[in-house]
């Protein structure tokens, strides 16, 4: 349970993790009730942390622990230390690498959260962003400890016949007691909070994709089987979204494998898993006689959008979560530019310019007005917002425009190059884009850390005599949020 009395974060007292966690082999043995999870950790000692021999500090909560060792030697009470949200170790390895292995039980069923993982009718799925994984097992729950998941799922054939995770499936096979197991294996670094887990009675419909290179990727989408004729726009809309990536921003999916799920059970809109989109079922599926142009369009949008996480969330991703709208405002973006592109240019932004007027321009002149780069917060889950995503979509829509398009191109091959798998921040992509364009943007940066909405005030004076209007533009602005 988290602290009734919490405190507020604030985004000047970041510092680095003191450890960091190089792999990590989860082992699931599902069950409704008492899921085991088995986790051994390759941890190191981060050589940018200058805290003396820190106890390395999991973070966990609603977690039953089993069991911990380290490199082989199960620790007694002595050596750790348990909380309602840590699992602190004393007198850990400085100079080297060491394995920590953790076992802990926890009750899906009773995860009335929906946060991690939890049961939904049959069906098991997880939600970790923003920081949902800590009710999973104990880890570093924070987005700059990017790490590789090898993940293995046992589970009851006849209830959870699909088990599916991140990656690339690797390795199946039975058990004894009608159980069966997969693992899945993920090359690329990423934040825990991408992690995803689902298991239960799905079917799929499967395609193919060449990419540029010519590496045939497998598509999958993954629904409940009455679902199965609602498929076929959103494997279309995937298929056009890698195409567009590609050709628009030089970006090629890096796996073999790209999966789908649409489930009603799924609480949140949709999550970018890494090569495991989960999506409530509302934003995938469509039927010529039921559906509308707008829902196509709309599903064709959000398909784009957790596809294009892929390279602006997930392999590179935020530091902190102050910097949400590095990954949230630049993939809004980016598939606003898809639609356009897909669509009508013109419509599609008369369409983002009335959803900016009629609801963010009042959530930036409310009492919840924030900048799109926070100073401090109590609750992250609370600036999924607005302002975050569609405001700072139009933060870096105006750095389109000042740059231009081809500097804009080069500017994001440069964030790209230089930052793929890292954990990075909003001046990081700002950066890049004046590096790529020797073109000053300090002034500019104003725009990630102040709230409200600019006044433009415009006055006109026309001279007969010389038959000249002169036009005189000047621009106000008072936050609206109180400085940290």
């Amino acid at each position: 349970m988290r602290d009734a009395n919490p405190q507020t974060i604030y985004l000047k007292d970041y510092r680095v993790p003191d450890y960091l966690i190089e792999n990590v082999e989860l082992n699931f043995i599902l069950d409704e009730q008492q899921t085991r999870v088995i986790s051994k950790l390759t941890v190191q000692k981060n050589p940018h942390s200058e805290v003396q021999n820190p106890a390395l500090v999991l973070q966990g909560e609603d977690l039953v622990l089993v069991s911990v060792a380290i490199d082989g030697v199960a620790l007694d009470e002595t050596r750790y230390q348990t909380s309602t949200e840590n699992l602190s170790i004393r007198k850990v390895p400085q100079d080297q690498s060491f394995i920590v292995a953790i076992e802990n039980t926890i009750n899906p069923k009773a995860n009335t959260a929906l946060e991690g993982l939890y049961l939904s009718s049959t069906m098991m799925c997880t939600q970790c962003e923003a920081q949902g994984f800590r009710k999973i097992t104990y880890f570093l729950d924070r987005p700059d400890v990017m790490t590789r998941f090898k993940t293995t799922l046992v589970g009851d054939k006849d209830k959870y016949p699909v088990l599916l995770s991140n990656g690339n499936k690797i390795a199946e096979g039975e058990l004894k007691n009608n159980q069966h197991w997969v693992t899945w294996e993920d090359p690329f670094k990423k934040p825990c909070y991408l992690f995803a887990l689902v298991a239960g009675q799905l079917e799929c419909i499967e395609d193919s994709f060449t990419t540029q290179s010519g590496r045939d990727i497998c598509l999958q989408i993954f629904v409940e089987s009455h679902d199965l004729d609602k498929c076929a726009h959103a494997m279309q809309s995937l298929k056009n979204s890698m195409r567009w990536d590609e050709e628009t921003y030089g970006r090629e999916y890096d796996l073999d494998l790209y999966m789908i799920v649409a489930v009603g059970h799924f609480n949140m809109g949709a999550m970018e898993n890494k090569g495991l989109n989960v999506f409530n079922t509302k934003f995938v599926l469509a039927r010529p006689d039921t559906a509308t142009d707008s829902d196509y369009e709309h599903i064709e949008g959000v398909i784009g959008h957790e596809y294009f996480h892929n390279w602006t969330g997930n392999r590179i991703t935020c530091r902190d979560w102050f910097q949400l709208s590095l990954k949230e405002g630049f993939t809004v973006f980016r598939d606003q530019q898809f639609t356009a592109d897909q669509t009508s240019k013109a419509v599609k932004r008369i369409e983002d310019v009335k959803l900016l007027r009629t609801r963010q321009f009042a959530e930036d002149a409310g009492p919840l007005s924030h900048p799109i780069r926070p100073s401090s917060y109590i609750e992250i889950n609370n600036f999924y917002t607005l302002t975050v995503y569609e405001k700072g979509a139009e933060v870096v829509r105006m750095i389109a425009t000042l740059v231009g398009a081809e500097g804009f191109r080069k500017g994001s091959d440069l964030y790209f190059q230089r930052h793929d798998g890292q954990a990075v921040t909003c001046d990081d992509f700002v950066s890049a884009m004046e590096d790529a364009n020797n073109f000053d943007l300090s002034l500019f940066r104003g725009w990630y850390s102040q709230s409200g909405t600019p006044v433009l005030e415009v006055t006109q004076e026309y001279s007969p005599a010389q038959k000249t209007c002169a036009i005189t533009i000047k621009q106000r602005h008072q936050s609206t949020a109180s400085p940290a």
